[in-house]
């Protein structure tokens, strides 16, 4: 994994990005040079726009999951991913394409050579992501540890879309007789740490215990493996780094207080309320005419009103109304008690249905975050009965107020629609990971991730 702005990204998918973004800004380059001989002047005044193109294209096209393959990749499942982003890339590569200055290369001999060679890319990276999903390289890993907290590190990593972590075996740890995992997958621990780390030709450790009276692992058997040049990692640290997550089983306040992250500074705010005004009012402009199209459809099926309005905790647990389309019936609450909208929740209409699967019941949110109420991204905003059980019930809830609500989130895109106690826990977990490590990177990221989200029609809701 590679930490870019706080965020960890695959190592083996950023490769493949990087490898794809220079052949495809080579391909341009070595068109532009075939029109001319000893086009070097004319190369060099491509060169800019090449970067850009390529840049655009590729980023797209990996926010739309074209290197999110993996062990559990179908063949259906690389074709959808591979049909989706040539539909979503060949119509922009021409637009971007013709926007971009070019100087005296001709963009209508250049155009359709470039357009099929991004389509020839995009073909090969998602059939070898996908059907093959084997890593550049792979790093060892060794579990100390052979209990419950074991055998869900090796869950995870079993569940990841990349397989660069094998789990090469579990290192029984003092004090823990604890039995989840396979014993022909437990290590012998006649031999001290260090020696079986360099036996098996571990890359990293990762502690899966909890702490216990007496010591769950000698700290200098640790510290020798971290000296030797193996990375150590705690539970808490591995959640975050391969999961996304801050897991709430592990957690401290003291982690909350000195850790790196959870920082809410000026300038921070300033980027991301910048940020919201200009991308908020482009989308707002750019989706009126569906906007216009749903309010029709909703007052031709069930009439007035429109819009449905709602109490919402934000930042600081200040409750602002959210707007949205209404897309249950206009009796949805009848009784005066509230309840978690479900799946298949039979109060929504057949326009709900729609709007709600697509999203768009949520673009009059869009007025909220101009108005500075919400972010376009951050955790999903509660209705006050329910932040007021939740947050009795779980902990460390309340930290995901230290920042605007968003109208999508990490969570919204990581975690299928839920509507348990069981859910808002796994949804606080990602949305933890947020606050402590939310960057205009993160946040452009989750927008593109909310995009592939609303085109596959994952998460909804």
């Amino acid at each position: 994994m590679l930490r870019l702005f706080n965020h960890y990204v695959p190592a083996n998918a950023f490769a493949q990005i990087l490898f794809d973004s220079v052949l495809l800004f080579a391909a341009i380059l070595i068109a532009a040079a075939a029109q001319f001989s000893g086009g070097v002047a004319l190369v060099e005044s491509v060169a800019p726009s090449a970067l850009i193109f390529a840049t655009i294209m590729i980023m797209l096209n990996s926010a739309l999951g074209l290197y999110r393959g993996g062990p559990t990749s179908s063949l259906y499942d690389t074709l959808a991913r591979i049909l989706l982003s040539l539909l979503a890339s060949i119509p922009i590569a021409y637009a971007v394409f013709r926007v971009l200055p070019w100087g005296s290369f001709d963009q209508r001999q250049g155009e359709l050579t470039v357009v099929l060679i991004l389509g020839s890319i995009l073909a090969l990276r998602g059939f070898v992501v996908g059907a093959a999903g084997e890593p550049l390289w792979r790093r060892r890993v060794m579990v100390i540890g052979t209990g419950d907290e074991a055998a869900a590190v090796d869950h995870s990593l079993r569940n990841l879309h990349s397989r660069a972590l094998q789990v090469i075996g579990f290192y029984p740890a003092v004090n823990n007789d604890d039995v989840a995992v396979s014993n022909h997958r437990i290590l012998p621990s006649n031999a001290s740490l260090l020696e079986a780390v360099r036996a098996h030709d571990v890359n990293e450790i990762i502690v899966a215990v909890r702490e216990r009276r007496g010591g769950s692992m000698s700290l200098k058997q640790l510290l020798d493996c971290k000296l030797a040049g193996v990375k150590v990692l705690d539970l808490s640290s591995f959640y975050e780094r391969v999961r996304g997550q801050v897991r709430i089983d592990s957690l401290k306040a003291s982690w909350l207080i000195y850790g790196e992250g959870f920082r809410q500074g000026w300038l921070r705010s300033a980027i991301k309320r910048t940020f919201d005004l200009v991308v908020g009012a482009a989308i707002l402009l750019m989706a009126l005419p569906i906007m216009l199209v749903t309010a029709v459809a909703i007052a031709i099926e069930s009439g007035m009103p429109i819009f449905y309005t709602q109490e919402r905790v934000g930042r600081g647990g200040r409750v602002f109304h959210v707007i949205k389309f209404r897309s249950m019936r206009t009796d949805a609450e009848k009784d005066g008690k509230p309840r978690w909208a479900s799946a298949k929740d039979d109060r929504v209409t057949r326009v709900g249905r729609v709007i709600r699967k697509t999203r768009i019941d949520e673009l009059p949110q869009l007025l909220n975050v101009i108005r500075g109420e919400m972010s376009l991204v951050g955790p999903r905003p509660e209705r006050p009965y329910f932040v007021d059980q939740l947050a009795r019930d779980i902990p460390f809830f309340a930290v995901r107020h230290s920042v605007k609500p968003g109208l999508t989130g990490w969570a919204q895109v990581r975690y299928q629609y839920g509507s348990t106690v069981d859910d808002a826990v796994q949804k606080l977990q990602y949305d933890l990971y947020y606050v402590k490590n939310h960057t205009l990177f993160l946040d452009v990221l989750i927008l593109a991730e909310t995009v592939r989200v609303v085109l596959t029609g994952e998460g909804a809701h």
